[in-house]
């Protein structure tokens, strides 16, 4: 029986890593006092087994017990995959050596 563990949507800006992806997850949150909208944003280091997220990828990231010294989440699916025109940029920009 598996836990009631958070499940959060993010896209992934980094890719470089093996086995590790980065995920930006965005939330909009309510000021307290002036009620304006804000845009928080919290980049988390995720576990991707197989190797199959790209950059600019739409992913669901599930939570789990500590894998590594910052890693705490697993990619549990691919919600959408990136236009390769994204792809194509980040590798010009100075993609993996």
């Amino acid at each position: 029986m598996e836990k009631n563990r958070r499940r959060l949507e993010g896209n992934v800006v980094s890719a470089r890593m093996k086995k590790t992806v980065l995920v930006e997850v965005v939330r909009i949150q309510q000021h307290a006092v002036f009620g304006k909208f804000l845009k928080r944003r919290k980049k988390l280091m995720a576990h991707d087994e197989e190797g199959r997220c790209k950059v600019g990828d739409r992913v669901e990231i599930i939570e789990s017990r500590p894998l590594s010294r910052l890693k705490r989440w697993r990619v549990t699916r691919v919600l959408k995959q990136a236009d390769a025109t994204v792809a194509a940029a980040e590798a010009a920009a100075g993609g993996t050596p």
